[in-house]
């Protein structure tokens, strides 16, 4: 078998069939042209391990243990200065991997073996790296989960402060995979105070909202630490970042290395910086569209007889829509059916499942990022919700229903919010 060909073959099915697809993914977006740019870059070859040193005119200076870094450097120093400018933090880290690895390097800094973090059950919309399942039990951290309140979707302060109280984590995680509107710092900094405990928020999935001046304002509101991965909301490469204060800044930036972390794909890191470039500049623009779009989505959707939670509350705050459908199928078969007529999406649990239910849980997640990232507006949200109320109430063919989409995606394939470029938002970059 001629492997080689058969790979570059599925690369280009992959960008052909994504650019005919509706990416409603919460947890994925399109990078810019300039971004991807910088992705395949020199600096994918390289390495740069070093410590931070100390600063010139706010700009980073490093101690590297390799040669040849002299314009990553400068790149790495960018990248953290635009970030803390942009999230109104006294000093960040780019060296994480993944927003799991931020996560990581943070429990490492501030944590001993035993340790308790509070956060949110998966359930709930929790991140596995917040509990013991996952990077909290790597390094030996103890659950104690947040009541939460399934009406409202979100932490509830009155029912959770006694449990806080008596267990006292040394960490108290805001932040979740199911975000629909912003967590209570400021209800929550009071009990952290009382048992010295650091507020960390995973604004991983929004990120590109808070970059946007949307949803909420982290260290204003009261917390510590800010993980994050770079490409949900916020359209950079994958990666991760940690934003601090000063006075954590030390322990932090040893845990990242030579902590957890040797080379940190240094590529990623320089398309981070163009992100970071892009979303200063235009970044107010896109944040607004996709809460926006996220509501008008919703309305439609429920308009059309889906069961959408939270119509109470105008549904979210955020770019992540979140349905019930264990009446009409259940998440794994109408996830499924919504991808045989190019409809991606994902089954999501709901906060009255189980563990157990997660193989076909009770819901779908939506988010809106990257058909916002394309140019979508709230009139394509009533389209879209036309498409999945064929497929997942009328059951009608997907087969059927993926042709229109086809023909829809064909006047989507730039970028926008982004410097301009001639590069199609799904167009395969050749180099022979």
């Amino acid at each position: 078998m001629d492997y080689y060909r058969e790979l570059f073959d599925l690369i280009e099915k992959q960008h052909k069939w994504r650019g005919s697809c509706i990416n409603l993914i919460a947890s994925e977006n399109v990078t810019s042209p300039a971004v991807r740019e910088a992705i395949v870059s020199d600096f994918g070859h390289r390495y740069a391990e070093g410590l931070l040193g100390g600063r010139s005119n706010g700009i980073q200076l490093f101690d590297r243990f390799y040669q040849g870094t002299r314009y990553f450097d400068g790149i790495e120093a960018i990248a953290m200065k635009l970030a803390e400018d942009l999230f109104g933090a006294e000093h960040a880290n780019v060296v994480p991997v993944s927003g799991a690895i931020a996560n990581l390097t943070v429990y490492n800094a501030l944590t001993h073996y035993g340790d308790k973090i509070s956060g949110l059950r998966v359930e709930a919309g929790g991140h596995i790296s917040h509990t013991h399942v996952s990077c909290a039990g790597v390094i030996g951290l103890k659950d104690v989960p947040y009541a939460f309140d399934e009406r409202e979707m979100n932490i509830d302060v009155d029912r959770s402060r006694e449990t806080l109280l008596k267990e006292k984590p040394r960490i108290m995680m805001l932040g979740a995979s199911v975000f629909l509107f912003p967590h209570p710092i400021r209800e929550l900094r009071e009990v952290a105070d009382e048992i010295n405990a650091k507020i960390v928020y995973d604004g991983a999935h929004v990120l590109g909202l808070i970059a946007g001046g949307r949803f909420q304002d982290p260290f204003r509101e009261g917390a510590d630490v800010f993980t994050t991965s770079t490409h949900k909301t916020f359209p950079g490469p994958q990666g991760g970042m940690i934003l601090c204060k000063n006075e954590l800044a030390s322990k932090i930036d040893n845990s990242a290395f030579p902590g957890l972390t040797s080379n940190h794909h240094l590529h990623h890191v320089a398309g981070l910086a163009v992100a970071l470039v892009e979303m200063q500049k235009f970044g107010r623009e896109y944040a607004d569209q996709i809460i926006r779009n996220s509501k008008a989505l919703a309305q439609a959707m429920y308009e059309l007889g889906f069961s959408v939670l939270c119509e109470h509350k105008d549904f979210t705050e955020s770019h992540q829509v979140l349905v019930d459908v264990s009446s009409i199928g259940g998440g794994d078969r109408v996830a499924n059916d919504c991808e045989k007529a190019n409809i991606i999406l994902n089954k999501n649990l709901l906060p009255w499942d189980s563990l157990k239910d997660a193989g076909n849980p009770s819901g779908i997640r939506i988010g809106v990022p990257e058909v916002t990232h394309i140019g979508m507006k709230e009139s394509e949200m009533n389209e879209i919700a036309e498409f999945l109320k064929r497929v997942v109430i009328e059951k009608e063919k997907p087969e059927r229903v993926k042709k229109d989409v086809i023909e829809f995606m064909k006047d989507y394939n730039k970028v926008h919010y982004c410097f301009e470029s001639e590069l199609g938002a799904y167009e395969n970059i050749r180099f022979k």
